[in-house]
């Protein structure tokens, strides 16, 4: 068991931190509100702290998962951040999902400090983390410092892997996210086409989700998109910092994304329209 610490206890990281908790590791943890961290505490137990620099001194491993580049250089690099309690040998493993330039920076910030670092973003959403089976895509320096870390992080995933070097995990959560914004549109535009043909859209998707067409979010979330619902976990908002740092990363790396370029910018639009915090599946809301 090791002496691991956790910042960010946001609809992700409280659970994650929750199932490190369970397997028996000692926790602590801080919150940017830190009244969830008490909240974490009083659910859990082990030790919250007023700064990230004392969660970081208290640890031999530090997680984090905040919102963006800029909060993490601020959990990191900040007054009482992590840097300023860490100690050599200290491990840092960031689970936001950020820009790839990110990740390297803060590579380089914490060697200066003797810090190993690894960009690990996730996929699954708040139910995989509440599940504790969250896809996790690391970039590491070494197969040694994902080694370090990798059964730690299994207490909240099915499936933890090292796809390279630093910033390998962030363009790999790039490519799911390109991935999915073209899945959730064309969805949303099989469902719209269903509907306004009169048929019974709910049918259409239990025979279609046996075929060639089946997809996680057809089968998670086609019938609530049907239904209108939109509570869910991973907010417009959320996806549209993601796709910004796949667009910025495309330009530098030459890539050609005409769809997600496009879906981008409709999720744009539904935050002008007010619906920044509605799950990513309300992209159908424009069609229908």
């Amino acid at each position: 068991m090791a002496r691991v610490g956790f910042c960010g206890l946001g609809v992700m990281g409280a659970p994650m931190a929750g199932h490190l908790a369970s397997a028996g590791h000692s926790v602590s943890v801080y919150n940017r509100t830190p009244s969830r961290a008490l909240e974490w505490v009083a659910a859990h137990g082990h030790q919250a702290f007023p700064t990230p620099a004392e969660v970081a001194t208290d640890s031999d491993v530090v997680f984090l998962c905040v919102g963006n580049d800029d909060d993490v250089r601020q959990v990191m690099l900040g007054e009482h951040g992590i840097l300023d309690g860490a100690h050599d040998g200290l491990i840092v493993v960031d689970h936001t999902t950020t820009s790839a330039t990110l990740a390297r920076d803060m590579y380089e910030s914490c060697a200066a400090h003797g810090v190993v670092f690894l960009d690990a973003p996730v996929s699954g959403g708040q139910a995989g983390a509440e599940g504790g089976t969250l896809t996790v895509m690391c970039g590491s320096v070494g197969v040694e410092e994902f080694d370090a870390v990798a059964s730690i992080i299994s207490a909240y995933s099915r499936s933890c892997v090292r796809l390279g070097g630093i910033g390998s995990g962030q363009l790999t959560k790039m490519v799911n996210q390109i991935c999915i914004a073209g899945l959730v549109q064309a969805l949303s535009e099989g469902l719209a086409f269903a509907e306004h043909a009169g048929l019974d859209a709910h049918a259409v998707i239990d025979v279609i989700s046996q075929g060639a067409a089946q997809s996680w979010q057809m089968q998670n979330r086609g019938h609530t998109m049907v239904d209108g619902q939109f509570d869910f976990g991973f907010a417009v908002e959320w996806m549209v910092k993601d796709l910004k740092y796949v667009v910025e990363e495309a330009r530098r790396n030459g890539s050609t994304i005409p769809v997600t370029q496009t879906v981008l910018g409709f999720y744009e639009e539904l935050v002008q329209d007010g619906d920044a915090r509605k799950d990513t599946s309300s992209l159908i809301r424009r069609l229908i």
